[in-house]
């Protein structure tokens, strides 16, 4: 039995390159958020509400694709390497059916804006801002498809390295599509779409290219002969995918409604709103990459047939994921000023912002257990429960308590509950709740053989 500084190590070997590309892909709404906000507040709550639309469908979509992971991950554990490549070629199907729905949601957002009651003003760019992206959709499934895949095989260099070299064409695209240049009128909050989108086909062809021509990837076969969709195939990517897929819905749409409810509380406070969830979201890609590491780990030893050394390295990781939660926590609280200062000048929009991150480092061990806990049970192919657990806690709790809350319907509560902190304090309490029933459901699962 290994130690636990060995699993650690095993941990941290995965898991460092992948928040190494996901602090660079977050960079990109870091940077949106940032040369937004320094264009105007208008433009930073358009590329915000227009953002959270974007994200709220191309998440629910991708977490679909994404159970090509967990499936890819334990035929490799089992040395079933030729398998793996039919897989990746159904997972492709799937994300081109899944792809057209997406593009029509966002090429017509006048419903979703609608319902977000955002102001006139808003509408206009934000609109223009989810056109652009919704071209950027298909590449964008795809090299999430290329990412899950690297991720199984415990290569996920190979994401990091495309996803440092997109973060460096990020900011000049960024500039001169937002403020114009070389013959290109200024597009404000809009151009950052564009950038995203030009990034995201970059990205899926050079993806194709190094499956195709590594040598570490030709024992897959990827690319060994044509193959239509096959429902048998298929099926068993659904049945773990959309719960998968709806989990991440719920858990994105818990971030994106309120926004939107947030939208009807001004620009200013939703451009308050934008900063936090964008600084919550840098905070996350910490528990996310050591869950997808050690995801990764527990699906190669349930292939290898290795159930003890699963239970283990999983225990290990929520372990290790919480205490440095609890570090970040700390250092976003003693931070919190000059944090907010790099993302806005105006101090309106700063005012607003500040007593709202305190909740964001208050749930950072909560947020921590539940993520890890939720990958680790996609490593056994458990993803329905967890759906379950999410929708009560996320969207009950949270959203729920939040707008309860946040539009003041018990006047018998505090009045710091109001407003934004509502919504905030509420998401707060959801994501301990999560994380408790998460871990608990856990141990259960744990102490029995996994589905093969």
């Amino acid at each position: 039995m290994s130690s636990a500084l060995q699993d650690i190590r095993r941990i941290l070997h995965l898991a460092a390159p992948v928040l190494a590309g996901q602090l660079a892909v977050i960079a990109f709404g870091v940077i949106d958020t940032v040369m937004a906000g320094r264009a105007s507040a208008a433009d930073l709550a358009a590329v915000g509400l227009g953002g959270s639309i974007y994200i709220t469908i191309y998440i629910s979509l991708m977490g679909v694709l994404q159970a090509l992971a967990p499936i890819a991950g334990q035929l490799y554990g089992a040395g079933r390497m030729a398998e793996i490549g039919s897989e990746v070629r159904q997972a492709a199907w799937l994300g081109v059916a899944l792809a057209v729905p997406g593009m029509l949601l966002l090429l017509f957002p006048g419903p979703l804006l609608t319902f977000a009651k955002a102001p006139p003003d808003l509408v206009d760019k934000a609109s223009q801002y989810l056109h652009i992206v919704a071209f950027g959709l298909p590449a964008a499934l795809g090299f999430r498809l290329y990412m899950a895949l690297n991720n199984a095989l415990s290569r996920p260099i190979m994401v990091t390295v495309l996803q440092i070299a997109g973060l460096a064409l990020k900011v000049p695209l960024n500039a001169w599509f937002i403020h114009g240049g070389l013959g290109l009128a200024p597009m404000g909050g809009p151009g950052c779409a564009l950038a995203s989108t030009l990034i995201s086909w970059i990205w899926c062809i050079a993806g194709l290219w190094i499956l195709r021509a590594g040598a570490a990837y030709q024992p897959l076969a990827i690319f060994a002969g044509w193959e239509w969709p096959s429902w048998d195939k298929i099926r068993p990517l659904l049945r773990l995918g959309v719960p998968m897929g709806l989990t991440y819905l719920i858990e994105i749409t818990s971030f994106t409604l309120m926004s939107i409810f947030i939208t009807r509380m001004g620009t200013e406070m939703l451009a308050g709103h934008q900063i936090i969830a964008n600084l919550s979201a840098v905070a996350y890609m910490m528990p996310l990459s050591l869950a997808i590491a050690t995801s990764t780990l527990v699906a190669q030893s349930i292939g290898a047939r290795d159930l003890a050394g699963a239970r283990r390295l999983a225990w290990r990781g929520i372990r290790f994921g919480a205490g440095l939660a609890l570090v970040t926590g700390a250092l976003l609280w003693l931070l919190r000023e000059p944090l907010l200062g790099a993302y806005a000048k105006d101090p309106t929009v700063v005012a607003k912002a500040l007593p709202l991150i305190l909740f964001v480092a208050f749930y950072q061990a909560f947020d921590a257990v539940q993520v890890m806990s939720a990958f680790i049970l996609r490593a056994y192919k458990i993803a329905l429960i967890p759906t379950l657990i999410y929708a009560g806690s996320l969207w009950g709790v949270g959203l729920g308590g939040g707008y309860v809350m946040g539009f003041g319907l018990i006047e018998s509560l505090p009045g710091w509950t109001r407003g934004a902190a509502g919504f905030w304090f509420g998401n707060s309490i959801s994501l301990a709740v999560a994380g408790t029933l998460l871990v608990r459901y856990f141990m259960r699962v744990s102490k029995v053989p996994a589905n093969p």
